[in-house]
């Protein structure tokens, strides 16, 4: 259940206590931004970036709007300043003083009152600075004034790359995007440009900051770690769930701590119910940190669970820090929860052979000691620049994750560390975040500097948000051994040894301590895609040996990720990669014409405008310029390719209708291919693969353009959200076909944690909606163990549809099955229908369905029916000014069989308008020359609209759906 006080009152507590002391926010209004090698000079905001302020100012545009990411360069190829009024309110009497910023980005020259205090090169550290000294000799309260110089990221990049015995790397292995040279210095990686993303680069204060002064024997505590584990626990393995709860506190200070200082801590549920107290024992004091541990009393705590296993219990823990006279010096309210969480790599055991599962090494999380199926996407920073990422776009955002049946989300490498208050929302909503430091697509450097730069930010964070039940890994990067290494053995295999060595020490011998040596809760892993771990051995300094490719001839190990921009690989199962968990996968789409309107002119709302090939970044070769359109086209040409091989060929009259018509097929075409191999990576749960996790790429955008993203930048879902959500439901029934051999079967897959019976049914149509007489099952009871799959039809179409039109023929499948969800004792019915079509919709027999779409003002909700045939990828679509997600939609019906449509509207400048703007079509509608019908009368029929296909040079292959259907034992758990 989703409680909103209680992450704004998270936040609140996580500031230390202590009341002497005065503690000086630095956020508001009254700085001034300047560019000390021009004449400007606007008023700004702090925490922000140099952009947000300028635009704010006037000085430039939207950044995001049309091709502002090019002709905004000069913004991050200068240098910017930040300076505050005169700060009031100081003692000069006090003991020491100290600034306190939880992020700059990226480097900075600082003075106060005139003075230089330190430098910074870290976006992603805290610092705090002693600043005693120079306060003491400033008197005139005019003169305190903090100034904060930020230098040019790109051109500092480019300075370190120059440096005279610099290291380089093998040709082709860095992978470059608009700006070169991000892998030498510790900045947001994707602020360089990525193929989803704009290139900024931005400058400024991206997070809070303080002036904190202290007395005598007064502390600050700037940092904490919480760390709740079993007992006798250790990274990567699963821990005896009959172990007691340890909770190990750690707070980082600053100041003059006393002698002798202790520990306490209280526990609290949500209602403020005090669970337990008492003191923490084996306190280790150092000039830096007070650690100290407690055993929970059995029975004290309920588990937190994420979406879909069980409630998201949580609690509130106080840790106190006292003096030997137990006077309160500071105290830290976290929330926390109480669950286990362990990426297990362990070797296949004899009894899982003994079950089906081919051997090797397993893949997969646990949740409180129970293996589950993983269902999510990879979650990309949402926006350019941090600094205006609100909990209210997030909470939005997670919204849409629970809605879509997700339990997890990859925060992919190469962004920045997820908020505080990111992790809170995640707590209430049950989602898991799989985290990572960020690194990725590039090898980086390891000089000495390098890495204690590294190993300082990855403390800080790590300690950072230890405590939050949400967190499921950390892991070191993106890409790295998948894809860097092997990069560095095609390019040059001698230096493979020496270049795996370098990587080793960031990823191993730094980041690795990093985890280990703070947190026992949480599983670690180099690099995302891998395979795994060869051994472990906790008395060694470096725990993990990498298995790297040592593998067996016949075994299974660690986890995959696919890309393929050959459309031809819909449907084709022998292409799809067999492993144990799949982290990421996927094919771009264009976004919505609602959503284009918002970042580009009128003018530009054509497929081909240069506009909009200049926004598609995928795969620039050497960077993308406005100067090489030509290296834009590769995205236009793959998603037009897709459409025009699968899929009646958009054809308006009128060019906008047109734009949005194969803005809309290119959706479809995505989606299709992620329920493909969503299916089919859920039908290995119960294959001896025992594939147990599905994470597509991506989640949601960062502006408008083409890209992965299922959720559009104002929080408007695509085709892909939808079907995502369909295909995530518990219990799915899917069709697999080998168009060669006519080779078809169909399984039903389930994620329930107990067996669960049902019945599926099947019965074949024209595409009129007349049933067919073709010789199959028409229904077939069935009974699937938890977590698995089984085959509920296998036939031949080479015999059941000889006397068929392969054209004219569907196949409407459901499943019925009782059951419950885990950690509730409520049986339930499952429902899941599918649709099978032996050839592409492009050459299917497609007629008009009818569809007639009606709003009841008594019920809330929509009403969609097709009256003369079977409807395909069926579509309800809306108006700009609000963001609303249908209950289900891009759904398929039969003739007559009504759909009740219920919604939820997540934001609204309409006044409720936006109901009447509300429209239907199918895929039939693609071709129509006319515009799709609306309710605004209360009733439509549809007959359809839609944009112009690329002309550029498409490389067109025939259509294949070669797919074989693995032959494979059940999986008998």
């Amino acid at each position: 259940m989703h409680h909103p006080k209680h992450a704004a009152l998270a936040a609140a507590l996580l500031l230390p206590f202590s009341t002497p002391q005065t503690i000086v926010p630095l956020s508001g209004s009254d700085w001034t931004l300047s560019d000390p090698g021009s004449n400007v000079s606007v008023p700004a905001t702090f925490p922000s970036q140099a952009h947000l302020d300028l635009y704010a100012a006037g000085l430039i545009g939207d950044p995001l709007y049309a091709l502002n990411d090019f002709e905004q360069r000069w913004v991050a190829y200068s240098n910017w300043t930040y300076t505050s009024a005169p700060i009031s309110s100081l003692n000069t009497n006090a003991s020491s003083t100290w600034l306190l910023f939880n992020g700059l980005d990226t480097f900075t020259s600082i003075s106060f009152c005139g003075q230089f205090v330190a430098s910074t090169n870290n976006q992603f550290r805290q610092y705090w600075l002693d600043v005693s000294k120079i306060l003491s000799g400033c008197s005139n309260e005019t003169d305190r004034v903090l100034a904060i110089n930020f230098g040019s990221a790109p051109n500092i990049a480019d300075a370190i790359a120059s440096q005279p015995g610099q290291e380089t790397w093998p040709y082709g292995v860095q992978q470059v995007y608009e700006f070169p040279n991000r892998w030498f210095i510790r900045k947001e990686q994707s602020d360089f440009g990525w193929d989803w993303g704009p290139a900024f680069a931005p400058a400024g204060p991206w997070q809070p900051a303080w002036i904190v002064q202290l007395d005598s024997e007064e502390v600050y505590i700037r940092n904490s770690i919480v760390d709740i584990y079993r007992q006798g626990q250790l990274n990567l393995l699963p821990p005896d769930q009959s172990q007691p709860w340890v909770v190990n506190a750690s707070l980082d200070y600053f100041g003059g701590l006393p002698n002798n200082a202790t520990l306490s801590y209280t526990l609290k549920d949500l209602q403020n119910h005090t669970v337990s107290t008492g003191t923490l024992s084996d306190i280790n004091t150092t000039d830096a940190t007070v650690t100290g541990s407690t055993i929970i009393p059995d029975g004290a705590v309920d588990l937190w669970w994420p979406s879909q296993l069980g409630p998201q219990n949580l609690y509130y823990i106080t840790i106190s820090l006292q003096s030997s006279s137990n006077t309160t010096l500071a105290s830290v309210t976290k929330r926390v929860g109480f669950r286990t969480i362990v990426l297990n790599e362990t070797p296949i055991s004899t009894e899982q052979l003994s079950q089906g599962i081919a051997a090797g090494n397993n893949w997969h999380f646990e949740i409180n000691g129970h293996e589950f199926y993983a269902k999510g996407s990879n979650f990309i920073p949402p926006d350019p620049f941090w600094a205006r990422v609100t909990p209210q776009r997030i909470e939005q955002l997670f919204q849409s994750v629970v809605a879509g049946n997700q339990n997890m989300l990859r925060v992919w490498a190469s962004g920045a560390y997820s908020p505080d208050f990111m992790y809170d929302l995640a707590d209430e909503y049950g989602i898991l975040l799989w985290s990572e430091f960020e690194f990725g697509d590039a090898l980086y450097p390891v000089d000495r500097a390098f890495l204690e730069n590294v190993r300082a930010e990855a403390e800080y964070n790590v300690r950072r948000v230890n405590h939050h039940p949400s967190l499921a890994l950390w892991a070191g990067g993106n890409e790295l051994e998948n894809l860097e290494l092997m990069l560095v053995n095609q390019s040059a295999p001698e230096e493979l040894a020496r270049y795996t060595a370098e990587y080793e020490t960031l990823f191993l011998d730094t980041l690795l301590p990093a985890v280990f040596e703070n947190t026992r809760a949480i599983s670690y892993t180099p690099s995302s895609t891998s395979n795994g771990w060869q051994s472990l051995n906790f008395s060694a300094t470096i725990p993990i040996v990498e298995r790297y490719n040592n593998l067996t001839a016949g075994s299974v190990y660690g986890e995959t990720d696919f890309y393929n921009y050959d459309p031809s690989v819909l449907y084709n199962d022998s292409a799809l990669p067999i492993g144990r968990f799949s982290n990421e996968f996927g094919y771009h789409s264009m976004p919505s014409l609602q959503s284009w309107r918002q970042q580009v002119s009128p003018a530009d709302l054509s497929f081909n405008s240069t506009t909009v090939l200049l926004r598609d970044h995928h795969d620039p070769a050497g960077g993308l310029n406005t100067s090489n359109i030509a290296n834009s086209s590769i995205g236009q040409a793959q998603m037009t390719e897709a459409v025009e091989m699968w899929y009646p060929t958009p054809n308006k009259t009128d060019s906008v209708a047109n734009f949005s018509a194969w803005c809309h097929a290119t959706q479809i075409f995505q989606a299709d291919l992620y329920v493909f191999e969503i299916e089919f990576y859920r039908r290995g749960s119960g294959l001896p693969n025992r594939q147990l996790g599905s994470l597509y790429w991506q989640l949601e955008d960062q502006w408008v353009a083409p890209t992965w993203a299922g959720v559009e930048y104002d929080g408007r879902w695509k085709v892909l959200h939808y079907a995502a959500k369909d295909i995530y439901e518990p219990v799915i029934i899917a069709p697999y076909y080998n168009t060669t051999s006519g080779n078809l079967s169909v399984w039903v897959t389930s994620d329930l944690w107990e067996a669960v019976s049902g019945t599926a049914t099947f019965q074949w149509y024209d595409w009129s909606g007349k049933q067919l007489g073709v010789n199959t099952s028409s229904s077939v009871t069935f009974e699937v163990g938890a977590i698995n799959s089984t085959e509920v039809l296998q036939t031949f179409t080479t015999d059941v549809l000889s006397k068929y039109d392969l054209a004219d023929v569907v196949l409407h499948m459901s499943v019925e099955a009782q059951g419950s969800l885990p950690n509730t004792n409520t049986t339930r019915t499952f429902r899941h229908d599918n649709f099978f079509h032996p050839t592409a919709l492009r050459d299917a027999q497609l007629i008009n369905p009818g569809l007639e779409l009606s709003y009841s003002n008594s019920t809330g909700n929509f009403t969609v029916t097709s009256t003369s045939g079977v409807a395909a990828w069926v579509w309800l679509d809306y108006g700009e000014g609000a963001v609303v997600h249908f209950d289900s939609n891009a759904f398929w019906l039969l003739p007559n069989q009504p759909r009740e449509v219920g919604y939820t509207v997540q934001s609204d400048s309409t006044g409720g308008s936006w109901i009447d703007t509300v429209t239907v079509q199918s895929l039939w509608d693609q071709t129509q020359p006319t515009t799709v019908g609306s309710i605004a009368n209360g009733t439509a029929n549809s007959t359809g609209s839609l944009p112009t296909p690329y002309t550029g040079a498409a490389v067109k292959t025939s259509v294949s759906m070669l797919g074989i259907v693995a032959a494979a034992l059940l999986v008998v758990l």
